[in-house]
């Protein structure tokens, strides 16, 4: 029984990352999804997001998800390297270390392995590919329609997921994030200290809640 390699910046991580993690390794019959989180200096520069958690905080993160999900586990070999290694290169260890695994990732990703990526005809007959249907992608068209994907269609198994999951993305959380991390800031700056229950109830997780 195989693994699936989940690799991505998950920063943050979301119920999305999560329960479609679940999905695809229930419909692949897959032992277990492996999360490999990339390093903070690939996001930021590289990949240019406007901004990034630490390594250690997206790896506890992980972690703390991972331990009460059994179907999933996070491997931090991505993030203890000096450079931010290939895929491949991160497929092969993992082989290396009694994993053998299949990529995961969602069809946002399917046309970049055109232009993006590396070792790519490598990554699909050595290991395969587990694409997730997102966005409403039609992904059987995608690969029909673009040559190069379609020599490698016999090595990617596409999962449709559900609806409900398809927009769910960390850069709308980051988005939020920074919205709101200003608003309590604005908040904190207009509140004179001694409202101690009036800050009290602004801050409290019950009453977010109510």
């Amino acid at each position: 029984m195989s693994y699936l390699l989940f690799g991505g910046a998950f920063n943050p991580p979301t119920k999305a990352h999560i329960e479609l993690a679940e999905y695809a390794c229930e419909k692949t019959g897959a032992k277990k999804v492996i999360f490999m989180p990339s390093k903070m200096s690939y996001i930021e520069h590289d990949q240019a997001k406007n901004f990034a958690f630490l390594d250690t905080e997206r790896l506890a993160m992980l972690e703390s998800i991972c331990a009460t999900h059994p179907k999933l586990m996070v491997s931090d070999y991505e993030l203890k390297k000096e450079s931010q290694p290939r895929t491949y290169q991160t497929l092969c260890y993992l082989k290396e270390q009694g994993y053998a695994c299949r990529l995961l990732f969602g069809s946002d990703k399917l046309p970049e392995l055109k232009t993006g990526w590396k070792h790519v005809e490598e990554i699909a007959k050595e290991f395969g590919i587990v694409c997730m249907a997102r966005y409403n992608d039609d992904c059987e068209k995608m690969i029909v329609d673009d040559s190069y994907l379609s020599n490698l269609s016999q090595y990617i198994e596409i999962v449709h997921t559900p609806k409900e999951y398809h927009h769910i993305s960390s850069t709308e959380v980051r988005k939020q994030f920074l919205i709101a991390k200003d608003a309590i800031q604005i908040l904190r700056d207009t509140l004179p200290k001694e409202l101690h229950a009036l800050n009290n109830y602004l801050f409290s997780e019950d009453n977010h809640e109510k």
